[in-house]
């Protein structure tokens, strides 16, 4: 196992580069995200099993993730707590080469393109989803779970005096401006498709979309019982299974294919107790103490996949259900490595695509980065 310590800033987002062995980016931010900076991180692992800084970023608010380019080697993109996405070039010291802001809010999720390359998407607590291009200064795409504007902003009225807010209005400005239903944790390109997403949301909602598409979400569904749905990832083997992971506490592995549009809430309309909990997943994991922060996909194992939580640890899970006989009993697996050396929130992780399968990163509030090996813990 290798370490290092992102000293002063805590972790958030960890990637190994596509296109280098040795090298990892990882986000972090000062004061677990709350107040202060953020620092972008280029580590490289010697030769001697050490981990160096090659180099870093400061920035004026935390940064909540990241994702390496996919079309060049030394280019990183990063989402950051002021709404902003800045882009930097490990040649280019000192500041990013590019930066864009149309979110309002915090921006959680940042992925690239897999298979178109040209692109990458973003999720803010704004209730938008972006698509951007590295080569435009403006998005491509705004995607909208809710069907509202989130990101519009009613301007003050100078030539006229506004009568004063009620305590009730009061109150209820500030639930909308602190819930969380409508943020979206994550959004992910499909490895299997240049133009399929999926997202998930603070309202418990998982979303299927098509960006090329006149009518882009294709599908949605309650995932968690109702409660926050945090992560969200696509099988790299499998084109309809996706895993999600939740404040339940829970791992749940769907198949698109077993979602109907009977399990579809309409909105502003009341809903049947099926829609508030949500379909049966294909199998589900129990075992996290606490909220599942990420999960992720082996890229070398169609059954495997890692998630990172609350409860300080990271595990490895293998699935054993089997699709082809989804209208069966086939739910298995179960746990298989428990990783514990985090003393803080364990928050992002990312699986080596390179040597040997099994190896693996993660990064945590304990400003802690541990390399290890799931197949010999």
């Amino acid at each position: 196992m290798l370490s290092y310590r992102t000293k002063g800033y805590n972790g958030y987002g960890i990637q190994y580069s596509p296109f280098f062995d040795n090298k990892l980016a990882v986000a972090t931010a000062a004061n677990y995200g709350l107040v202060g900076n953020g620092r972008l991180y280029i580590l490289n692992i010697e030769p001697n099993g050490s981990i160096i800084d090659q180099i870093s970023w400061e920035t004026q608010d935390g940064l909540f993730d990241l994702s390496w380019s996919e079309i060049h080697e030394n280019q990183c993109v990063v989402a950051s707590g002021d709404g902003t996405i800045k882009l930097f070039d490990i040649t280019v010291p000192n500041f990013p080469i590019m930066q864009w802001k149309e979110h309002q809010r915090e921006v959680f999720s940042i992925n690239w393109n897999l298979v178109d390359k040209t692109n990458f998407i973003t999720a803010s607590w704004d209730g938008t989803i972006k698509i951007w291009s590295h080569q435009r200064q403006e998005s491509m795409l705004t995607l909208n779970p809710g069907g509202v504007d989130h990101t519009t902003k009613v301007q003050p009225n100078t030539s006229q005096q506004l009568p004063p807010l009620s305590h009730q209005q009061q109150h209820q400005l500030n639930q909308q401006q602190t819930s969380t239903s409508n943020c979206i944790y994550s959004a992910q390109f499909s490895p299997h498709s240049p133009s399929t997403v999926v997202s998930c949301t603070g309202a418990s909602q998982i979303q299927i979309w098509d960006i090329r598409s006149p009518q882009p979400l294709q599908l949605h569904f309650v995932s968690h019982n109702g409660l926050e749905t945090l992560s969200v990832d696509w099988n790299k083997y499998k084109s309809t299974i996706i895993a999600s992971g939740g404040t339940d506490k829970s791992i749940r592995i769907w198949d698109l294919r077993m979602i109907s549009k009977l399990d579809q809430p309409i909105p502003q309309k009341p809903m049947p107790s099926h829609h508030k909990f949500g379909p049966s997943p294909l199998n589900e994991f129990l075992g996290h103490e606490f909220a599942v922060r990420k999960v992720q996909w082996s890229p070398h194992d169609s059954k495997e996949l890692m998630s990172t939580s609350y409860d300080m640890t990271s595990r490895i899970w293998r699935d054993e259900s089997n699709e082809r006989a989804r209208f069966l009993s086939s739910r298995g697996g179960g746990q298989s490595k428990i990783f514990g050396d985090h003393r803080e929130f364990v928050i992002g992780c990312d699986y080596s695509l390179w040597g040997e399968p099994g190896w693996c990163a993660t990064t945590g509030w304990d400003e802690m980065v541990y390399i290890w090996d799931s197949k010999r813990l």
